[in-house]
């Protein structure tokens, strides 16, 4: 089948949509399609170097579209207004190169979610949407702790979650998709009731096969003498470390020897270091700045545990990978983690009608049950068997079938 892949975001060797979009391509080569991946050009030079080496030839392809330069805000402002945009704009490209390529399939993967319209249904042959996420809400009880702009985004975020069947250019995406992908149960029930017979449960995200990864794994280091827990990811409110740091705290009156690593920055660093001066577990903590692929693969060797606190996360792609390297993950019943986690290989906290301090208690008594190396060494060989459930190569036979 030869299929245009819609992916504003794609790159190799880096996180979040840019790898949801790379191995969507990918992965539907390696089931036997052939695939020309409609993108920006911002990482083009990453994906030629990628292509050259891999020698795919025709059967994965690139072609490149942009907006004007003076709509280009992906650097200083709405990335995902200039994603709809670029979706806007990039439909008489996509026009033009269907009349050359004959494409027998167009299937849009980023960006996507239930308030990003896509209109690569217009090029008038089957539509694919997704998976798409955003339907994914915090407890309110849980909010406590966010900041006013925190607070006020996420009222927002709900306010434009209950236009969406009111929203013309949603609709008109829905009514031209032959399926719909969506990444949790929270985010079907906001489709149009007269869409979810084409709507179907599926993680946007997925594991790399573990054939494919041997060879690769960064070594495990010798064990350490302290028990070591990884935060990854935005620091923002709904990520949820105004939970995570209590919690870790817990651990900590349990455990003095316990360090926690917070991977990544955002606006929030320096409220979550004063919280953890209050909380008296400043000096456990060790603060790291965003890493890259093979950073955060040498993070993942040198620690125990994965805490991942997000309160309306449509995916986790840190949790999967934490999973493939051995650890155990600590998270919320929430959104894409509560797919993800079970009691295979971590601990899911159901969060329903509990208060924030229950919710605090449960997963730090979760990262103390952790801590003993009985528990986690079963959990850790749990973590890598889940991965495989979430393969790459599954989910594409599943959406696509092969060719």
């Amino acid at each position: 089948m030869k299929i245009l892949l819609s992916a504003f975001a794609c790159e190799p060797d880096r996180g979040s949509e840019y790898a949801v979009g790379w191995n969507w391509a990918l992965s539907l080569v390696r089931a036997g399609h052939e695939v020309v991946v409609l993108t920006c050009s911002e990482a083009r030079p990453a994906i030629e170097r990628t292509l050259e080496r891999m020698q795919l030839g025709t059967q994965l392809r690139c072609a490149y579209f942009d907006v004007p330069k003076p709509f280009r805000w992906q650097a200083r402002g709405p990335l995902h207004l200039h994603a709809a945009l670029w979706q806007w704009l990039a439909v008489k490209f996509a026009r033009e190169l269907h009349a050359r390529e004959k494409f027998d399939r167009v299937h849009h993967v980023t960006y996507a979610g239930l308030r990003i319209p896509s209109f690569m249904g217009r090029l008038g042959i089957p539509f694919v949407f997704g998976p798409v996420g955003g339907g994914e809400r915090a407890p309110w009880r849980l909010r406590w702790g966010y900041s006013v702009y925190g607070l006020m985004h996420d009222a927002a975020r709900d306010a434009a979650n209950m236009l969406i069947r009111f929203t013309p250019f949603m609709t008109e995406t829905f009514a031209r998709a032959e399926r719909i992908y969506v990444t949790s149960a929270e985010t079907l029930r906001l489709l149009p009731q007269r869409f979810r017979d084409k709507a179907r449960v599926e993680l946007a995200i997925g594991a790399e096969d573990m054939e494919a990864a041997i060879g690769r794994a960064v070594p495990r280091p010798p064990r350490q003498d302290c028990f070591r827990v990884l935060y990854a990811g935005r620091f923002v409110d709904y990520k949820g470390m105004h939970l995570g740091l209590p919690a870790f705290a817990r651990l900590v009156q349990a455990v003095p020897s316990a360090r926690l690593t917070m991977a990544g920055d955002g606006p929030m660093k320096r409220r979550w270091q004063r919280m953890a001066e209050n909380l008296g577990i400043a000096g456990s903590i060790d603060w790291l700045p965003w890493q890259d692929h093979h950073g955060m693969a040498r993070l993942y060797a040198g620690h125990d545990v994965l805490l991942f606190s997000a309160m309306h996360d449509t995916g986790g792609m840190v949790i999967l990978e934490a999973m493939h390297h051995g650890l155990p993950v600590v998270c919320l019943k929430l959104g894409g983690p509560a797919a993800l986690v079970d009691a295979s290989c971590g601990y899911a906290v159901d969060t329903t009608d509990k208060s924030a301090a229950q919710v605090i208690a449960e997963m730090g008594d979760a990262l103390i049950s952790l801590a003993r190396e009985t528990t986690r060494q079963s959990l850790a060989q749990g973590a890598r068997q889940r991965c495989q459930a979430f393969s790459w190569r599954e989910k594409v036979i599943r959406v696509h079938g092969l060719a």
